[in-house]
């Protein structure tokens, strides 16, 4: 699936914008940090070498898409890794204002977790997971519904636009949730759909 194909499906899915998605068509060359600048300019200097996010905020995002985009009769979002897949995203296709509001909300989810069950999002169960990110998705929807454009995205949003788009991208996504078609034939814009049939994946 190309890029503009992936971020048309992700946007009808969700009923607006996708942030980053001006990074994402222009291969998400986000500006250099200082630091990346400096060791630009300095061969002597190391730009710096820390991750993103670490292995324990990858694996809480992995879980949190796999609540989104559960295991059925197809893999889920933990199986196109799309922790990782954010963590990409979130750095090279972000404003440093989003990348603060989606760490943010890393804390924000579990202190919801806490508030609502007494325990954090790891350990709950599968129908406490829904149940609280149900609750964020009507909050984010109310909220981007009545928000003026320039206004601060909700970060569960980015955390569902990230899931959608990172699974539908990814080649578990593609060839098992979606038709998938290595070699496309001849264009034929009549094809009989019936009720329940996989959409295809484009390439």
């Amino acid at each position: 699936m190309n890029r503009r194909d992936a971020l048309a499906r992700v946007a009808l899915l969700m009923s607006g914008t996708i942030i980053g998605a001006d990074l994402f068509l222009s291969s998400c060359s986000s500006p250099a940090s200082k630091e990346q600048k400096a060791a630009l300019l300095d061969p002597g200097k190391k730009a710096p070498s820390t991750p993103f996010l670490n292995a324990s905020q990858i694996g809480f995002l992995d879980e949190v898409g796999e609540t989104i985009l559960p295991t059925t009769s197809t893999p889920g979002a933990k199986a196109a890794q799309v922790g990782s897949f954010m963590a990409v995203m979130v750095r090279d296709c972000y404003t440093p204002a989003n990348q603060k509001i989606f760490l943010d909300g890393l804390t924000q989810l579990e202190q919801r977790s806490q508030k609502r069950y007494n325990q954090g999002f790891m350990a709950l169960n599968a129908a406490q997971r829904t149940a609280l990110l149900t609750a964020l998705d009507a909050e984010q929807n109310a909220l981007t519904a009545h928000q003026r454009p320039d206004a601060p995205s909700h970060y569960f949003r980015m955390m569902k636009q990230l899931t959608l788009l990172g699974y539908f991208t990814s080649e578990v996504g593609a060839t098992k949730a979606l038709r998938y078609q290595l070699v496309p034939g001849r264009y034929n814009g009549n094809i009989p759909y019936k009720k329940g049939d996989k959409t295809w994946a484009t390439t």
